[in-house]
């Protein structure tokens, strides 16, 4: 599902209302435990965080117009979603996640190359996604970016 929301505001306002709670809570962990450098706000019509023009004045490769993007959480018709270009490019990101995942959660991970479904919303491994959070800085991210795009 996708929202026409122009702010994180917008979007609570627009999301079903039993979500909104989880939401939010996840916005906590991760505003909690990013590192300086990243901004939340609207990324792909969903709630982003990334690397602003004023620390990566190039902005993301597909359209130099938007910032770096970092992380987003969506409210699916059947998940809350979690996206983290971190663990798609950092095979030892990835590793740690898939390996601390089950200490946290009953559910099996549901997970594509970036995107992380939760479908059980009482299932939600808060603690940790606010732990992935804070494993990247802004300055690891444009480097891990840099050296992808420019091969």
């Amino acid at each position: 599902m996708q929202y026409e929301a122009k702010s994180v505001t917008e979007y609570l306002e627009q999301i079903p209302e039993n979500r909104k709670p989880i939401i939010e809570k996840i916005r906590v962990k991760i505003n909690d435990n990013l590192p300086k450098g990243f901004e939340e706000g609207m990324n792909y019509k969903m709630i982003g965080y990334y690397v602003p023009h004023s620390i990566y004045p190039d902005g993301y490769h597909c359209d130099p117009k938007l910032p770096l993007p970092f992380m987003n959480i969506a409210s699916q018709k059947n998940s809350i979603n979690l996206y983290h270009m971190g663990i798609y490019a950092n095979k030892e990101l990835l590793d740690w996640f898939v390996r601390e995942y089950p200490k946290h959660c009953k559910t099996k991970l549901d997970m594509g190359k970036s995107c992380i479904r939760f479908k059980k919303m009482d299932q939600i491994p808060y603690d940790l996604i606010g732990e992935l959070a804070s494993k990247m800085t802004s300055e690891e991210w444009i480097s891990i970016y840099e050296s992808s795009i420019k091969k």
